[in-house]
């Protein structure tokens, strides 16, 4: 799955927070901030384990403000793991 979280993301450890749910998760994919303020993300793994990620999502760490977190679904990539990229 796609997701795009915007509110208060970026500055406030939601990409390394991201990172931590998605690897407890058993998940693969990556993580990024964009331009535009907001922190982009594709996810890939078991339908619970993606359903329990983007439910973290609405929260986000302590600091972070989650406005609203967009989902769409997208082609899983090839990778394993699950990594934190630089802002697009």
């Amino acid at each position: 799955m796609h997701l795009q979280i915007s509110g208060r993301v970026q500055g406030v450890g939601y990409r390394h927070w991201t990172v931590k749910q998605a690897r407890r998760l058993g998940l693969s994919g990556w993580v990024r901030n964009r331009p535009n303020g907001s922190v982009e993300a594709q996810a890939w793994g078991t339908d619970d384990a993606v359903s329990a990620l983007i439910e973290a999502c609405h929260q986000g760490p302590i600091a972070a403000r989650v406005d609203a977190v967009d989902v769409s679904e997208c082609r899983a990539g090839d990778e394993t793991g699950f990594e934190q990229r630089p802002t697009d």
